[in-house]
């Protein structure tokens, strides 16, 4: 089914998908039962974080730069990323013998911007946002007349993005709606002109997370200013693609908006429940899920892993934060006389009821007790929040008064 009056036809997306499918890994697909169990959906998962620069963005960039004309690659690429379309630029460009250089904004994660590197493109760190970097990229391309790779609002780009989908839906033609991350559009706008060529039926629900809906407010006629950092950077675009635009306004169903605690959780989800890592944009088609049970309970629903090239560092903490949220770590201010054996006791209530202390903090100078006294900061590992109860309960048995810090998030 061809739209003639948007950017990109099914038939851009089916010769996009045999230009490609060489150099493309035709990443695995599978149901999840235990996501299915959480979420309320029957959840089927595409992870398009087993490319090899592990993201989707290699399909997209391979297919633009396979129209390149040989005057064109000897001039070289020139391309503006967060870091997935960069590494997909870098990899392919390196591999088909064409300079490529990648402007990238300064906040990219460490990660991103040395996987670039070694791909063999010369990387330009730009100050600023993403919107900084695609000026300098634009204006280095007019200066050394290199070949602009637009990461999204590019009809190639699109169709490249759009393989995802046919792909998918051979494997699982029942699928009945489908979750994609939106960024910039390029990924959204090639898997809907795809799905809904392979079956009408099939609902497309975009998903933007909230310090970024830069594509809902598009299409409201409004722009946006984003005011915080996300962890989900993939999709943290302030200006999404004209062209993207007109496919999401004709074919996807909504756009949904997830908080940024919801996305943290989804990362902390797929490694725990599927054991595999993904970045926030990833996360970003489970995130919705569980944020609207409403929408997806009971549907076949089809999510794309899109990437899974976070920092370690924000892993880690996405990890911390959720064991916290589940009541599996426990910050808790004991108040104690401050004589000796005082901490001992402590440590023999929480052993006794099979909790383990995994840090612990005397306070005496900016205590508001008694000097008499001090306040110990312990954190326990316990199994659940019933368990924490009954550690608190024991210790207030033995007389020390309790105070269950707990964090709040956004």
């Amino acid at each position: 089914m061809n739209r003639p009056s948007l950017p990109i036809s099914y038939d851009d997306v089916v010769d996009a998908h045999a230009r490609i499918r060489s150099e493309i890994i035709d990443t695995p697909a599978t149901a999840s039962k235990t996501l299915s169990q959480i979420t309320g959906a029957d959840v089927f998962l595409k992870f398009e974080s087993f490319q090899f620069t592990a993201s989707f963005k290699e399909r997209g960039a391979l297919n633009r730069l396979l129209h390149l004309t040989e005057e064109e690659r000897k001039r070289g690429v020139i391309a503006m990323s967060a870091g997935n379309h960069a590494q997909g630029v870098a990899y392919h460009s390196q591999r088909l013998g064409i300079p490529a250089t990648i402007v990238m904004p300064k906040g990219t994660p460490f990660t991103k911007v040395k996987r670039t590197e070694e791909s063999g493109a010369h990387v330009i760190l730009a100050p600023g946002r993403l919107a900084d970097a695609a000026a300098l990229a634009q204006k280095i391309a007019e200066d050394e007349q290199r070949v602009f790779i637009h990461p999204f609002d590019d009809p190639l780009v699109m169709a490249g993005q759009g393989t995802v989908a046919i792909e998918f839906l051979k494997t699982y033609p029942e699928i009945e709606a489908l979750a994609i991350p939106i960024g910039g559009g390029g990924l959204i706008a090639g898997v809907a002109t795809a799905a809904k060529a392979i079956n009408p039926d099939i609902r497309i629900y975009g998903v933007q997370s909230e310090a970024y809906p830069s594509m809902k407010e598009h299409l409201a006629g409004r722009t946006i200013e984003p005011s915080r950092e996300t962890v989900a950077e993939g999709i943290a675009v302030k200006t999404p693609g004209t062209q993207t635009a007109q496919v999401v306004k004709e074919l996807v169903e909504d756009i949904l908006i997830v908080p940024e605690r919801t996305i943290e959780l989804a990362i902390s989800l797929l490694l725990e429940v599927e054991k595999v890592v993904v970045e926030g944009a990833g996360a970003a088609g489970l995130a919705a899920l569980l944020q609207y049970p409403q929408i997806f309970g009971g549907m076949k629903t089809g999510l794309v892993l899109c990437g899974g090239n976070i920092d370690s560092r924000t892993l880690a903490f996405c990890l911390l934060r959720n064991l916290t949220r589940d009541g599996r770590i426990a910050r808790l201010r004991v108040m104690l006389p401050d004589l000796p054996g005082g901490l001992a006791k402590v440590a023999n209530v929480v052993a006794e009821q099979g909790g383990n202390i995994i840090e612990v903090n005397h306070e005496r100078a900016f205590a508001a007790i008694s000097v008499k006294y001090t306040e110990l900061d312990v954190v326990v590992e316990t199994k659940d929040r019933d368990h924490t109860a009954h550690v608190i309960k024991a210790l207030e048995e033995a007389g020390f008064e309790v105070i269950h810090q707990m964090g709040t998030w956004p």
